[in-house]
């Protein structure tokens, strides 16, 4: 397979996601991942799964250090005290000594970046997190986040896939050299149906799944992290690092995107999109 490290994180830039998948899921798969040749697992505490998650890598034979370990924080706890205290709270229930790459995992309206950040550097140095970086950021945030941030912002993780128009935050963080990961690239599951896709997957004998992700791939400093909970498609998944989209289908694939393609906003949580 053809899984690159990605950035001055070198995230693997092939990841399984584990969003709404029940404790003995994430588990399973987690290991079955791992099995299959899985480098790089993406979770958070919002999902309550990162007890099973850390079992599913302790039962697989591959070593912690082979292993890119993502977690996000929420910005309820993005004081500074509870912020400390909810990376170690992750630290304990993971049962890892150290977090590959801990994110924001969305801006937060009430507690400012300034006080937020020095902790995530501080977490950097002491060892326990090895990469700092956010996820459904502007580009606004973004900026403000790097001229706060000592380390380097090693990615934003934000939602990516055919229909949704992400092109001016891709081109800033490309002129940055900051990573994309990619979440609900399968748009939650609609480019199954997309004839586009279906035809592309043809001529390269796969499926429209497979499709999607290697157009993602082939974005600079792409990564994508597809969720399944069933083993028998995670080599397929893998199998579409190997895709050479031609230059004529990622223009195909690019044309897709849509007026209402986003479908993660909650009112809650969401900023000004750029």
């Amino acid at each position: 397979m053809t899984i690159r490290n990605i950035g001055p994180a070198g995230i693997p830039n092939l990841g399984l996601g584990t969003f709404k998948m029940s404790p003995g899921e994430a588990r399973d798969i987690v290991a079955a991942a791992l099995a299959e040749g899985y480098r790089h697992i993406d979770t958070a505490r919002a999902y309550d799964n990162e007890a099973d998650v850390g079992e599913g890598m302790r039962n697989s034979d591959v070593p912690r250090d082979q292993v890119f370990l993502t977690t996000k924080i929420l910005p309820k706890d993005f004081a500074a005290g509870d912020f400390r205290a909810a990376a170690e709270q992750s630290l304990k229930v993971l049962g890892t000594d150290y977090i590959d790459l801990l994110l924001l995992h969305w801006p937060s309206r009430e507690v400012p970046l300034a006080e937020t950040l020095p902790v995530l550097d501080a977490l950097i140095e002491e060892g326990k997190v090895r990469f700092g970086g956010v996820s459904n950021f502007t580009i606004a945030q973004t900026q403000e986040a790097e001229s706060i941030l000592n380390a380097p912002v090693a990615a934003n993780q934000v939602e990516l896939h055919p229909y949704i128009d992400q092109s001016k935050l891709l081109t800033y963080l490309a002129s940055r050299n900051i990573p994309v990961e990619a979440y609900c690239p399968l748009a939650q599951g609609n480019v199954m149906d997309d004839p586009v896709l279906h035809e592309i997957a043809e001529a390269h004998g796969t499926n429209a799944a497979a499709i999607s992700v290697a157009w993602l791939l082939q974005i600079p400093n792409g990564i994508a992290i597809p969720k399944t909970a069933t083993k028998n498609r995670l080599a397929g998944n893998l199998a579409a690092a190997e895709i050479a989209l031609t230059p004529e289908e990622v223009a195909r694939i690019d044309a897709l995107v849509r007026p209402d393609g986003r479908m993660v906003s909650p009112d809650s949580l969401a900023p000004d999109w750029d």
